[in-house]
């Protein structure tokens, strides 16, 4: 196989990678959209909308668990989008970080 030609395949697939990971917006959200979290394709925060109605002084731990769950339900969602607009391309090359 020709080497000069599988490193520009795999610059190809990383620039397509990053490209994807920049545009990308998804949403997570919890106790019934109480709490929306915004992450790029890096899981990078981008976004974060908290009610009113999910700010209770007396609980502050009830927001706290909100906010990670809601960052959970996005990276999960990441994860997904990712591995389906990214899917045959790494078929069978095992590389690390990318979950394909």
């Amino acid at each position: 196989m020709d080497m000069r030609f599988l490193m520009k395949q795999a610059q190809q697939m990383q620039a397509k990678l990053a490209e994807t990971q920049a545009n990308l917006r998804v949403d997570g959200t919890a106790g019934g959209e109480l709490v929306k979290v915004t992450l790029n394709g890096s899981k990078e925060l981008v976004g974060l909308a908290i009610a009113k109605e999910a700010m209770d002084p007396e609980d502050p731990s009830m927001l706290e668990d909100l906010l990670l769950a809601a960052f959970r339900d996005a990276a999960a969602k990441v994860d997904d989008v990712m591995k389906k607009q990214m899917g045959g391309m790494g078929a069978g090359l095992n590389l690390p970080g990318l979950g394909l």
